[in-house]
């Protein structure tokens, strides 16, 4: 478990950035199932994913102060390259084994960059790391959106681009864990456990069987997410209804360019979490 009082030091609010895009459509079916993409649609950061991106000058001081603290006498470029390199590789190796899209678990590539042999620093250096080069923050109106899903009786999960971490987001800021506020755990994929990523379908896909299993239709289930490539292509080509959160122009991914996502739209476009509640 992590030291819920360090991490709240590195607590930055933030509020969304509008965006042109205005609340429409209508689902197909009655809803009876919400699956939500973590970042970017249900807390706000400014690269609507983990972090996999350097980190920005202003925080090189923070790093350097991070690297200090874990006795770990590399200057920030240095490890902020070897980073990426050993990230870069483990999906080259993962892509050789038939993963289309690659994840990593996060706290294993920082033992190998590091030198550091205990797993439990290991992860408190990752999550500090993380929690500097990309501060997140809950969506307005997180809170009471998953509540009144749950008052409605709506199973909900989870299909996320995430590391080990991820999950103290939920109890940082909202006090418990995501089983705790509502959330079905069998309903709950994180990329980092099975080791692939979206846009690749496999998350979906057992995202799916689990629906199956509970008698729940996918076409009764709508999964909502900030990215057409990530979140809208994979989950409608399965047949889920799919919700695009266009709430905050930072991480509003519309993809416009990628053919992938061409001929594709969303059932439903929010731009606030709480306007999900008029389709339910």
């Amino acid at each position: 478990m992590l030291n819920k009082n360090i991490f709240e030091t590195y607590i930055t609010p933030l509020a969304p950035n509008k965006t042109s895009l205005k609340q429409k459509g209508a689902p197909k079916e009655k809803i009876l199932s919400v699956i939500f993409d973590i970042y970017g649609t249900l807390f706000i950061n400014g690269l609507g994913d983990i972090s996999t991106s350097q980190e920005k000058p202003g925080q090189t001081h923070q790093i350097d102060e991070l690297l200090k603290k874990y006795s770990i006498k590399k200057p920030p470029e240095f490890v902020s390259r070897e980073l990426f390199f050993a990230i870069n590789k483990k999906h080259a190796e993962l892509k050789g084994k038939g993963i289309d899209f690659p994840e990593v678990q996060i706290d294993q590539i920082w033992m190998n960059v590091l030198g550091i042999a205990d797993r439990d620093t290991a992860r408190e250096f990752a999550a500090e790391y993380e929690m500097v080069v990309n501060p997140v923050y809950p969506m307005p109106h997180l809170e009471e959106t998953l509540q009144a899903c749950v008052d409605k009786g709506i199973v909900l999960g989870i299909i996320s681009n995430a590391q080990f971490y991820t999950n103290y987001l939920f109890e940082l800021f909202l006090g418990s864990d995501p089983q705790g506020i509502g959330f079905d755990p069998d309903l709950v994929f994180l990329s980092y456990k099975y080791e692939y990523a979206k846009p690749s379908a496999f998350l979906f896909n057992q995202a799916s069987k689990i629906l199956e299993e509970k008698n729940i239709p996918v076409s009764s289930t709508v999964y909502i997410g900030n990215d057409m490539l990530k979140d809208i292509f994979p989950s409608q080509k399965l047949g889920f209804q799919t919700a695009l959160f266009a709430g905050d122009q930072r991480s509003l991914r519309l993809r416009s360019d990628d053919p992938r996502c061409k001929d594709i739209s969303p059932d439903i476009v929010i731009t606030d979490l709480i306007q999900l509640l008029d389709y339910l």
